[in-house]
């Protein structure tokens, strides 16, 4: 009798969006900053960045402390956006970041975009790449699921596309605790900013400059095909 072997399905692919797909941590990381000073706060912009990738309604708390979240929280988080959708137009597709999740396609990846910020931010950052038509799924701060670093949103990003063995590619140690807490494997992008030290340590497996470098290496990886 003649067996044919079974090749399991290519992994579901959840991408983060700022920093890995999009050049936007450090637009975030002065809107951030000239949030908490316009409630009269001041926020190291290096404790900022180290806090970015996180969800809003973390990152507050995380940078500042509880009293703060408790006294100027939503004003913050409202200031943020203000500030940082009057940059939105200066931000840049990451180079080979459209290439990639064409390619992740074209190699038989669901692919998905999971990100801590609300839906209506993410839209407009995702019209910056020639990207949407290939995703399978985006889910946002605004379904309801909690925020990185729990593994939620990757979990119903997975879900979304019909679930099974996942990889998540992100540029901040959140993304990599959350896929780790998910139980996924995780690829550390540099583009954000954050050492590859720092990724492994908090989970990545494999840590590349951005999403270029990641498409010239995708045979070396969880995302070779077989």
């Amino acid at each position: 009798m003649l067996v044919i072997a079974q090749h399991p399905s290519p992994p579901v692919v959840v991408l983060d969006l700022d920093g890995t797909l999009v050049d936007s941590v450090y637009q975030h990381v002065v809107a951030w900053q000239a949030a908490f000073q316009d409630v009269g706060r001041h926020v190291s912009a290096m404790r900022v960045h180290e806090s970015i990738g996180m969800g809003g309604d973390r990152l507050v708390a995380h940078v500042a402390g509880d009293a703060a979240e408790a006294a100027v929280g939503d004003d913050v988080r409202a200031l943020h956006d203000q500030h940082f959708r009057s940059v939105l137009r200066s931000v840049p597709p990451l180079d080979g970041a459209s290439d990639l999740v064409e390619a992740l396609v074209g190699h038989g990846h669901p692919v998905a975009v999971a990100s801590s910020s609300p839906a209506d931010l993410v839209d407009d950052l995702l019209d910056l790449l020639d990207a949407r038509r290939h995703l399978s799924a985006v889910v946002t701060a605004s379904d309801g699921a909690a925020s990185k670093p729990a593994p939620d949103l990757v979990e119903l990003a997975v879900a979304r596309v019909g679930g099974g063995p996942a990889v998540v590619v992100g540029d901040t140690v959140w993304d990599a605790l959350s896929g780790e807490a998910a139980g996924a494997r995780c690829i550390g992008l540099r583009s954000g900013g954050v050492s590859a030290e720092r990724l492994l340590s908090a989970g990545a497996s494999w840590v590349h400059d951005g999403p270029r470098d990641l498409l010239e290496h995708l045979g070396e990886g969880p995302l070779r095909s077989h």
